[in-house]
């Protein structure tokens, strides 16, 4: 039998996936709210990289300018799609890692200086990633009439035939 943390990884990492997809086929330039559509990418990866662990204690990464994973607030960076998926890549190494060496047991305890449990937090951010994940295929759909593929961890083949359910 699966532990609690091995299902977690597997339905996380399609979770990723889903947003891997959803960044190879928005439109980084389209206006949700008067900001690009690119920012609520950087604004759900850094919410992964941050409320998944524990938001109370983290470092920014080291593109970061203040206020930048609040989409509505302006900034001078401007990170390409290139470094979005690279950031993506590296918050879904860091998460694997993670629930690799958590226990179920784990799960119900509190991160240091933290106000919610470990599975609060994972909650959480499923939560928040489809939200968004959703919010970007929305915005491909009314663009492009296609539906990006969405996965599930037992269903990650879908994705051989292209970036959208043909």
């Amino acid at each position: 039998m699966k532990t609690f943390c091995e299902i977690i990884k597997e339905q996380v990492a399609a979770n990723y996936l889903n947003l891997e997809t959803a960044i190879k086929t928005y439109d980084r330039n389209a206006l949700v709210c008067g900001t690009p559509v690119w920012r609520y990418v950087y604004h759900t990866i850094h919410s992964a990289d941050k409320w998944l662990f524990n938001p109370f204690v983290f470092d920014e990464p080291p593109f970061h300018e203040d206020g930048m994973d609040k989409p509505d607030n302006p900034c001078a960076v401007e990170l390409s799609d290139t470094e979005l998926l690279e950031y993506l890549k590296k918050v879904e190494r860091k998460t694997a890692d993670y629930l690799d060496a958590l226990t179920d047991k784990e799960l119900y305890e509190y991160p240091p200086e933290c106000i919610y449990t470990r599975v609060e937090l994972v909650l959480m951010q499923f939560r928040h990633l489809n939200i968004h994940v959703g919010m970007l295929n929305g915005q491909t759909i009314k663009r492009t009439g296609k539906f990006p593929v969405v996965v599930g961890p037992n269903s990650v083949d879908r994705l051989k035939n292209g970036l959208y359910d043909e």
